[in-house]
Order: structure tokens, then C-alpha cells, then sequence
């Protein structure tokens, strides 16, 4: 019995993460509220509140939780959470391994692009969620400063603000490829992937 209440909470709590997704998406953070996530949850305001102390709290969690599960990061002590596979590839260096796991995020661009735009509307509306997704960035350059201290690769002082430009061009590509693509930067998605593993070795290993 304990489990089966356990599964049924599980539940409901995914399901406002759901509804709480989909109505940002579909009319914005700013126009929708804990009412119409709980009615799209099927539940009521009550039980939202059983769950989360707030609208920005259900947000926190789709960053911490959908963000980086998509992303395959899990918790770390050092710096919030890390994806061991972008440590792995930093570490390695070569345009083939950083190639592979640009074309990997790539694939999950229509995944991670909604829940970033989201989270930095939200940022601007709620103040106490500040940097929201600027924070979690940091994480991902702390993963990249991480690979490059393994690899002994550039010095100490580059290491982080390397991880900054990269990052840099990674977030920028990803939420404006769909709207612009080959038609206003005139060059296909492989090409554009090509690019951009050519623009992270160089910025990776070139003092």
C-alpha cells in the first residue's frame, strides 16, 4: 500500500510537471497560472501547493529535473550537476569525439529549446529566479573547465572563459537554428554541425 501511494505522488507531481510545460510553451510563463496547471493536471490547486510552494518552484524543477535529465547530467558536488560524456569529450579533444557529441545534443535541440526559452522568461517575470538558466550554463562551462584540467590542456586562467565562448556558441545556435537555418545562414545542418565541432576543437586546444 505505502508503495502504491508513493507511485500514485510520483504521478501527480509528473503530471503538473507536464502541464506546467505544456501551458508555458503554449501561452507563456508569464499568462499562465497555478490554476490552469492544476485544471490541465487534472487536479486542484490544493494538491498543486502540496507539491510545489510556487509557480517558480514547479520551473526550478523542470531546469534541475527535465533539463538535465534530457542531458543526461546528474548531481555534483562540485558544481550542481555534471554530464560526464561533455567532460569525457573536452578531455579527449579531437574534433571526431566533439563532432559526435555536438551531433548528440543537436538531436535533442527541439527537447532543450523550449525549456530554455521558458526558463529565461520566467527569470525576467519571477525575480527570485535570477539567473535561472544562466546558472545552469555555469554548470555545463564547469564541465569544460573540468575536461580541459584533466587533459592538462591550455592554461589554468583559459580554462574556464574557454568553456564561456563555447557554451556561448552552443546556446546561440541551438535556440536560433530552427528559425534561421540554411535559408538566413545558408548552410545545411550537417554543415552547420561541422562548423561548429571545427569552432570548439580550435577554441578547445589552441592556446
Amino acid at each position: 500500500m505505502a508503495n502504491l501511494r508513493e507511485a500514485q505522488k510520483q504521478m501527480t507531481r509528473r503530471l503538473l510537471l507536464d502541464a506546467g510545460l505544456d501551458l508555458f510553451i503554449a501561452q507563456g510563463y508569464g499568462a499562465t497560472t497555478i490554476d490552469d496547471i492544476a485544471k490541465a493536471a487534472g487536479t486542484t490547486r490544493v494538491t498543486f501547493y502540496a507539491y510545489f510552494p510556487s509557480r517558480s518552484e514547479l520551473m526550478k524543477a523542470l531546469i534541475d529535473e527535465r533539463l538535465n535529465e534530457t542531458l543526461k547530467r546528474v548531481g555534483s558536488p562540485a558544481h550542481g550537476s555534471t554530464a560526464q560524456d561533455l567532460v569525457t569529450t573536452v578531455t579527449d579533444g579531437s574534433y571526431r569525439a566533439i563532432r559526435e557529441w555536438v551531433e548528440g545534443r543537436a538531436d535533442n535541440w527541439h527537447l532543450i529549446h523550449p525549456l530554455i526559452r521558458i526558463g529565461r522568461e520566467a527569470a525576467v517575470i519571477d525575480p527570485e529566479l535570477g539567473n535561472l538558466v544562466e546558472r545552469w550554463m555555469e554548470e555545463a562551462i564547469g564541465d569544460i573547465e573540468d575536461g580541459l584540467t584533466q587533459a592538462g590542456r591550455l592554461e589554468p586562467h583559459q580554462r574556464h572563459f574557454r568553456g564561456v565562448l563555447a557554451m556561448a556558441q552552443l546556446d546561440f545556435v541551438a535556440q536560433n537554428w530552427a528559425s534561421a537555418g540554411v535559408e538566413e545562414w545558408k548552410i545545411d545542418r550537417t554543415g552547420m554541425l561541422d562548423e561548429l565541432a571545427a569552432s570548439w576543437t580550435k577554441l578547445l586546444s589552441q592556446p
